[in-house]
């Protein structure tokens, strides 16, 4: 049930003809009240697609009544028409459900620069509205899939109140945030200020530290629906962790379907001066491609490593690092250690720790390895 698990939430998944496959293409979730506050983060990319265009001023008030979702095509970069067939769905959902199109969240996602078919896009909303349930939520994650493999849902249980979450993604996993839609919804109360803080608090060590291959989406979204059915106002402390455990369950799924990957990897930074030197050290590391294929053909190089670490601005000194790889430190002051022998890389969880021994502050960031599926998989992406 994921997103409709959470009182006063329905969803609905169709197929409208936006893919070739026929597949499920297409998603909308509506909160029936009796509030309607909300949170949402987007792509820190500049290049953004017309859906965040329009949605980044759907959710200035705070308010947002439903969330329509397309895959097949991003919608991006496709002119003014483009916007106006996002503004013309948004358009349609809320005079099927009786609000106002600026209270109407829209996500696309796809391939960039496809003019998405707007009379299969209306006429999909007519057939999502039809479709509404309160048993809709997994429909509804099918429906955002993409190159995913599996719908990614998640529940997490607070004391009398709820949150659910769908996700989608599968590559482009980088900050911020990925090429991702999430849909997350509660029935707790809680205003949409602190849905902001908390959405930003939870975001912050979850998807922004999945950097599956350092590329940024123009579509990323991430918006958060509270619907006050539950009656519980839980303080904000609360509510943040167990939305913190949603996103990065959510996470740990992107990273686990990311595209072609044999590997999901673990990047620690332990004793950083501070916690952004720590996320820039692990960021670095999960973006080498020398170091991401060296794990693809299980070969624990942590020279790599150490040369990764080296291109950052963060406080170390490189004559004194310590890295370690499942649990084997094979590198001391700079210097080689254990036998690499000793790491064993054919588990798919692998784990890299660095020491930096500046300071107290520490971070971890999650990425994949580079294999000959995940080249294959975005040669032919377009076709």
């Amino acid at each position: 049930m994921s997103i409709t698990h959470p009182r006063g939430f329905r969803a609905a998944g169709v197929a409208a003809g936006l893919k070739a496959s026929g597949a499920p293409d297409m998603a909308l979730v509506v909160n029936d009240g009796p509030t309607h506050d909300n949170a949402t983060v987007f792509t820190s990319n500049r290049c953004k697609a017309n859906p965040v265009l329009w949605s980044e001023q759907v959710v200035k008030d705070g308010t947002v009544r439903a969330v329509v979702l397309n895959s097949g095509g991003a919608n991006c970069y496709t002119g003014p028409d483009g916007f106006q067939t996002t503004h013309a769905v948004a358009e349609q959902v809320a005079g099927a459900i009786g609000a106002g199109a600026i209270d109407v969240v829209v996500c696309s996602t796809g391939l960039i620069g496809l003019a998405n078919d707007r009379s299969r896009l209306l006429d999909g909303v007519t057939a999502l509205h039809g479709a509404l349930s309160e048993d809709g939520g997994h429909d509804a994650a099918t429906a955002i899939m993409t190159t995913d493999t599996v719908p990614k849902e998640v529940v997490v249980e607070g004391a009398g109140w709820s949150i659910g979450g769908m996700a989608k993604g599968a590559g482009m996993l980088a900050p911020q945030l990925a090429t991702m839609l999430v849909v997350l919804t509660t029935d707790a109360v809680v205003p949409a200020a602190d849905l902001d803080t908390a959405l930003r608090a939870a975001t912050r060590v979850s998807f922004d530290r999945l950097d599956s291959d350092g590329c940024m989406s123009t579509n990323d979204t991430v918006t958060l629906l509270a619907s006050g059915a539950s009656g519980i106002t839980p303080t904000v402390e609360d509510f943040t962790r167990a939305l913190t455990q949603t996103c990065s369950d959510l996470a740990m799924q992107l990273l686990g379907d990311a595209e072609g990957a044999d590997h999901e990897i673990a990047i620690t930074v332990l004793n950083a001066a501070s916690e952004q030197d720590a996320v820039d050290v692990g960021r670095s590391i999960a973006r080498s491609n020398l170091f991401k294929a060296a794990v693809f053909g299980k070969d624990p190089n942590w020279g790599r490593v150490l040369a990764s670490i080296g291109t950052t601005a963060a406080a170390f000194d490189p004559a004194d690092l310590d890295v370690a790889m499942n649990g084997v430190w094979v590198c001391r002051s700079s210097t080689p250690y254990a036998d690499p022998a000793e790491v064993d890389l054919a588990p798919r969880e692998v784990t890299v720790t660095v020491d930096l021994k500046a300071g107290q502050e520490r971070a971890t960031v999650w990425t994949n390895d580079l294999t000959h599926a995940y080249v294959h998989e975005n040669s032919a992406y377009s076709s």
